[in-house]
């Protein structure tokens, strides 16, 4: 095996005259642990060395393509022995398609990981005094758990190393699926997605045949050309299907021809719509949404709420576990009907109107102007009077003007996007000096920066890591903070 200085020495000599030799290959390496990101790990001495799609226990041969100070990135060239770990993939894109890249990891052990990953965030980014973290909550569901995915159109469809092997000609390279990771314009075909409902997979193909069978140019990602671009599906817990079918091209003869196709074969679709996205990115949020048939929304349920869901808007991707999610912040934040509540991040103000009964009063505050609309929508939905929103960059809003102007809260709900709070927020946060902070985070990296930051004044109580994505590497987790 080689040592550490010869690993360098072979990344130099791939650097000058990569086209000349070979990447390094380390023989006999057994993969010893999970990282963060959801890669597997490796150590060659004071080497770290990435792998994705390993698992703690196997031993193979790592090509390594990548390194950086202490550490490297490897793939995965040969096996010599599986770990005992490993269970069979499920879903026959494993290994090329970018999502589920633990299916390969039994449920329990991947919970485990992540209850390890929120434990060394917080202790080591952290770097505060520790309740005891409480166990994970795993998802009842680990298939068809979502209620949101988008598929891309690519005429350039990535080809797996099965079918380069083959003997297959490819006369058409037209694919619907997912992103491969780090080529932004090659698409792997999906046939069968096991994150959504079925409903999912019947439209996608349907739709995909029905392109190909009338001869629908499918969209060139680097020469911004062609008709069908992207499409996103929507279900609820209700039963009710969104699809917004969004093309680059205004052909309305074709576009018609679709929509009607979609709306005769697809009854149980509600809400039917359709974007032309002519910009050069895939973002839909400035873009104008038209109502081929149906609503312009569909409805969720929790707890006897019901909850707008536009094409824009955006709600926990997983409902169910959602649920156990916002009951366990609601939970924290021990409300008894007299509290002054913010609810920073609201989105559609789903967390505001969820804890709304066990208020005085709950004041959101969003970024999204649609999203505001949504949640209020959402309070008159259910005849709730006790909720204000406000829209615009949270530091900018919230100030110490508005909280002067509001009132201090007793208790702020915070729900930040992966990239935390920003440091403003968190001073005005610090000046408003609520009783409880409950953090919700989608990032236990950035919570734990920002739990450093706001340890000047405050203690955390309880931790909840909460499992929303099955198969993933991602972790919610719930904070509860009390002032010092």
């Amino acid at each position: 095996m080689l040592n550490f200085d010869q690993i360098c020495f072979c990344f130099k000599s791939t650097i000058l005259a990569r086209k000349k030799k070979e990447l390094p290959v380390i023989e006999q390496v057994e993969i010893t642990d999970v990282a963060a990101e959801g890669k597997a790990i490796a150590r060659i001495d004071d080497l770290v060395v990435f792998v994705p799609f390993a698992a703690p226990g196997d031993i193979v041969d790592l090509q390594l393509y990548r390194k950086k100070h202490r550490y490297a990135e490897g793939r995965i060239l040969k096996y010599h022995k599986y770990s005992e770990m490993r269970v069979e993939p499920f879903c026959s894109h494993f290994g090329v398609c970018g999502g589920c890249k633990w299916q390969h990891i039994p449920y329990e052990k991947q919970i485990a990981y992540k209850q390890q990953q929120v434990f060394d965030n917080l202790s080591r980014i952290g770097k505060i005094d520790l309740p005891e973290i409480s166990a994970i909550k795993g998802s009842e569901k680990t298939r068809f758990y979502r209620n949101k995915l988008e598929f891309t159109f690519s005429n350039k469809s990535w080809l797996t190393q099965e079918e380069l092997q083959s003997t297959q000609t490819f006369d058409s390279r037209n694919a619907l699926g997912f992103h491969i990771p780090g080529m932004f314009d090659k698409v792997l075909d999906i046939k069968t997605c096991w994150l959504q409902d079925n409903i999912s997979n019947d439209i996608r193909l349907a739709i995909r045949k029905f392109a190909l069978d009338h001869d629908y140019s499918f969209f060139d990602l680097r020469e911004q050309r062609g008709l069908m671009r992207n499409i996103i599906i929507r279900t609820a817990s209700t039963g009710e299907v969104m699809l917004i079918v969004v093309f680059f091209e205004n052909d309305r003869s074709k576009i018609d021809a679709m929509m009607e196709y979609l709306a005769e074969t697809f009854p149980q679709i509600t809400s039917l719509l359709y974007i032309i996205n002519q910009k050069a990115n895939d973002t839909i949020t400035d873009q104008e949404v038209h109502v081929f048939k149906g609503r312009d929304y569909i409805l969720e349920s929790m707890e006897g709420l019901q909850f707008k869901i536009g094409p824009k808007s955006f709600y926990q991707t997983n409902s169910e576990q959602a649920y156990e999610l916002y009951k366990i912040a609601r939970d924290f934040a021990g409300l008894t009907g007299e509290e002054l509540v913010y609810d920073l991040y609201t989105g559609t103000g789903t967390i505001a109107n969820f804890v709304a009964c066990r208020a005085r009063k709950v004041i959101g505050i969003e970024y999204v102007p649609e999203a505001i609309e949504d949640a209020k929508v959402n309070s008159e939905l259910n005849g709730i009077s006790n909720t204000l929103f406000y829209a615009g960059d949270m530091k900018d809003i919230l100030t110490q003007d508005f909280i002067n102007e509001h009132g201090r809260p007793d208790v702020i709900i915070t729900d930040p996007p992966r990239a935390g709070m920003h440091d403003d927020v968190i001073k005005t946060i610090l000046f408003a000096e609520p009783v409880k902070i409950v953090y919700v985070s989608c990032n236990p990296a950035t919570q734990a920066r920002d739990l450093n930051l706001l340890d000047e004044k405050y203690r955390v109580e309880k931790v909840q890591p909460v499992d929303m994505f099955p198969h993933t590497h991602h972790v919610e987790n719930v904070v509860l903070l009390v002032k010092k």
